[in-house]
């Protein structure tokens, strides 16, 4: 019942936006019947229909094909809608002064063209007694001054406040809300830039200074980021020479038997001591399994709740917790349970949630993604709800927790204050 009441608000906040959307950028701005208001009209029909397509069809099983064909119109549509809506509530705000200041100025222009009649006329009046000066003794005629107002603007060349106000206000909110969105989408297609992060942990020896971890976490390979994708991330993380690579989960939106081709570029990973994965909630809706056994067979190390001894400390990696609903969610007794805790240790946990965990479980450092730093501003602020740290670096009690913002994106391939990242963090001990 809760799930059904959640889904009709949702589909009612969808409805109310699109025609709020509708009624502000073609309503108001074109005339009925026009080809320009058919358009716009078929476009606010078609455009969410594309949306919920792209939603639905993963995980109704459609052929992939189908879902790329719809992914990109849908998904961008997604993204489109939300800045368009906040331009145009911007909007709201500058539509009244507009209007303000264009009804002064038509007063001022009336009362100055007002003020040129009278003198015209006055120069008129003073031409005419001139030429028509009566004969001596008789009388004069009393003057009659005519001031005759200016011919208002007509309504076949100038179109009226109300639709120049509309038209103005509504393509400043389309230039402002598409122009985010096309400068969001380059962001993601260009691929994720580097960032480096020092990071110094009291327990890590003095050889293992300086060690490097190059962090990426939520590439979402699906129908919209594919295998240029991939190596694009690959190329970034081999340019950085780093020890070792953290894959922490992900990685997919969709089965091998579709992406596989698109994940082969990971094979070309290149690191002194590896590269490991861990899983991340996507994988649970994409056949977990059958991605872990894929990744080992392309020269990753799946880290399963199960920890390996580097030179200097313990890396360890858990499942997510999406996969409690196959039994295979993360294990931390199984994973760090019988470690030596005078060693350092990192942990490999796609969602920063699993922090308090951690902590009690004696660990140094968690690497994780899965908040895509919000991805979508505003988006930032209803992830903090739901984690602890949405992207960077924090320290809870005696553990370091690092959010990756993530390397790809999903749902829109768009990403506004949030740039996408591949992070290398540098041990540091301070003993060296």
């Amino acid at each position: 019942m809760v799930f059904v009441l959640v889904a009709v608000a949702v589909l009612a906040l969808l409805v109310g936006v699109h025609r709020y959307v509708w009624r502000r950028l073609v309503g108001d701005t074109t005339a009925p019947g026009s080809a320009l208001r058919r358009a716009g009209t078929v476009a606010a029909w078609l455009l969410p229909l594309l949306s919920i397509g792209a939603l639905v069809s993963g995980r109704a099983g459609a052929p992939f094909r189908l879902q790329q064909t719809l992914a990109w119109p849908g998904f961008l549509w997604l993204a489109a809608l939300l800045y368009l809506t906040l331009a145009l509530l911007v909007g709201e705000a500058v539509r009244p002064a507009l209007r303000w200041v264009l009804a002064r100025r038509a007063v001022d222009g009336g009362t100055a063209g007002g003020v040129g009649a009278a003198a015209g006329s006055d120069a008129a009046e003073i031409g005419s007694s001139s030429a028509e000066t009566p004969a001596r003794g008789t009388p004069a005629a009393p003057a009659t001054l005519v001031v005759e107002a200016p011919a208002p603007p007509s309504s076949a060349t100038h179109p009226s406040r109300r639709l120049f106000v509309a038209r103005a206000v509504g393509g400043a909110a389309a230039v402002a809300g598409l122009g985010t969105v096309g400068y969001g989408t380059y962001g993601v297609l260009r691929g994720p830039r580097v960032k480096r992060v020092t990071v110094p942990l009291a327990k890590l020896p003095r050889s293992a200074h300086g060690f490097r971890i190059a962090v990426v976490s939520d590439i979402h390979l699906g129908p919209v980021l594919g295998r240029a994708h991939t190596q694009r991330i690959v190329d970034t993380i081999n340019r950085t020479q780093p020890d070792l690579i953290a894959v922490v989960g992900d990685l997919v939106d969709g089965t091998v038997a579709d992406l596989g081709p698109a994940a082969e570029p990971l094979a070309g990973l290149t690191a002194r001591h590896g590269a490991f994965f861990v899983t991340g909630n996507h994988e649970y809706f994409s056949g977990a399994a059958q991605w872990v056994d894929h990744v080992r067979e392309l020269g990753l190390h799946p880290l399963e709740n199960a920890r390996v001894e580097m030179d200097g400390f313990d890396l360890a990696g858990v499942n997510d917790i999406a996969g409690e609903s196959e039994g295979q969610g993360p294990d931390f007794e199984r994973a760090l349970g019988d470690r030596d805790r005078t060693r350092a240790s990192v942990l490999l946990a796609h969602q920063p949630v699993v922090i308090d965990d951690a902590v009690a479980h004696g660990v140094d450092l968690q690497l994780s993604g899965h908040t895509h730093g919000g991805q979508l501003w505003p988006g930032n602020y209803l992830a903090e709800l739901a984690n602890p740290t949405v992207a960077g670096l924090e320290r809870y009690g005696d553990t370091q927790l690092y959010v990756s913002r993530g390397a790809g994106a999903w749902g829109p391939p768009v990403r506004v204050g949030a740039p996408s990242d591949i992070t290398v963090v540098q041990l540091a001990s301070r003993q060296a």
